[in-house]
């Protein structure tokens, strides 16, 4: 998208905003905004349009084109007069994009935040929705023009997030970076490894979804994008503290049809919290069991760090990209207590609200798809019993692993 910032229609306006209201329009803390303009409580829109001029304005979840709209013509209201969500017992699901639903949950009512969101240009997903988005972009999550667009949607998600999280909450956001290649959208892992063994028909063409590499202001074709590093910048500059930018190493991966560089092995979960020191159990690492996130012992270190060995999920029930239990379990052991509240925002097929209930936890759900709803419902609700972090018992089976 090509466009520039109008200031004139704003100079005269006599519309004030409150300082944090802007901040994370900007990307700026309050204190650096202090610095530019002094100590005041209320920004005029001559003083948002200064800060646009600063050099180190950076963008968050709207173009700097759209920032004087968004604040003082079409700001979105988060007033909760529609929450409908109170406390609950065992685990909830809802259907709905999370745009929608994040307004019906209780403001600071969730402790542990932990999903493993759509990656950008990748799947189809099921049942995938249009969605309206701040930026003015209409699409399903993960099929944007641009890795920007789906950085700015991540990031409007996140902002989204810091109202019904505690205090002291934790948001675990796992992710893999997506490469500027013009190449379809496939529908399932199924499909995409019959076309690296040459067994697909179909051109580039042929496909509804597919993604174009020209056209970029910067990226050329075959060039991966940095979409975990630009999250969590972005992530920093809405007034997170981004606390660890952890690397998932997987036991096994998805071939891929590449001579120039090498396969990647990895994805990437970003700790995030809204404050400096959020709840944190560090123990948690050594005491509970290894198919909930404990230790792998011969892969990893005694010492918790910021490398993680854990095998990749099965992915059943119709859900190729399932995390294993470990990975959400070991997010949920290490920031909550028993009975907290965990939501993911895109729950799939529930391996995230299984851990959840096997930790003992209260657990909230999130999905478009009626279908991984009802799989998520059966998996949550077949995990025998609840609280068994402490190993007192021995490892138990549960659905949606992988490997144990």
């Amino acid at each position: 998208m090509v466009a520039s910032l109008d200031r004139s229609a704003w100079i005269d306006s006599a519309a004030t905003l409150p300082v944090d209201t802007v901040a994370p329009l900007v990307g700026m803390a309050p204190a650096f905004i202090k610095r530019v303009l002094g100590s005041r409580r209320e920004l005029t829109p001559v003083d948002v349009l200064a800060l646009l001029d600063q050099d180190a304005y950076r963008e968050t979840f709207v173009r700097r084109s759209q920032v004087m709209d968004y604040l003082f013509g079409t700001a979105v209201d988060d007033a909760d007069e529609d929450e409908v969500v109170g406390d609950i017992d065992g685990h909830l699901l809802l259907e709905g994009n999370v745009l929608d639903v994040l307004p019906r949950l209780a403001s600071s009512s969730v402790q542990c935040v932990v999903t493993s969101t759509p990656y950008w240009g990748m799947r189809i997903y099921k049942e995938s929705k249009v969605v309206s988005w701040a930026d003015g972009e209409s699409c399903a999550y993960g099929h944007e023009q641009t890795p920007e667009g789906f950085v700015r949607h991540t990031t409007e998600i996140l902002f989204r997030l810091k109202r019904v999280l505690v205090e002291d909450g934790s948001i675990w956001w796992n992710l893999m970076d997506s490469y500027n290649t013009r190449t379809q959208i496939r529908g399932n892992a199924a499909e995409a490894l019959r076309a690296m063994q040459g067994k697909d028909s179909k051109g580039w063409a042929d496909h509804d979804a597919r993604r174009y590499s020209a056209g970029h202001s910067y990226l050329k074709d075959g060039e991966q994008c940095m979409i975990p590093s630009m999250v969590a910048e972005r992530a920093s500059l809405i007034g997170y503290f981004v606390k660890s930018v952890i690397t998932w190493a997987k036991t096994s991966s998805m071939p891929e049809p590449q001579n120039s560089r090498v396969s990647r092995g990895v994805e990437y979960i970003i700790h995030m919290s809204t404050t400096r020191t959020p709840k944190f159990d560090k123990e948690a690492y050594r005491r509970v069991q290894p198919a909930l996130g404990g230790r792998n012992a011969g892969l990893e270190a005694d010492r918790l760090s910021d490398f993680w060995v854990m095998p990749t999920s099965s992915g059943r029930n119709g859900h190729g990209a399932a995390f294993p239990t470990a990975l959400p379990g070991r997010c949920i052991a290490l920031s909550t207590d028993v009975n907290d509240v965990v939501l993911d925002p895109f729950v799939g097929s529930g391996t995230a609200g299984v851990s959840a209930r096997a930790l003992g936890r209260k657990f909230i759900g999130v999905d478009i798809s009626p279908q991984y709803l009802a799989a998520a419902d059966e998996a949550i609700s077949s995990v025998p019993g609840s609280g068994f972090e402490f190993g007192a018992t021995a490892v138990q089976e549960l659905p949606m692993t992988g490997m144990l």
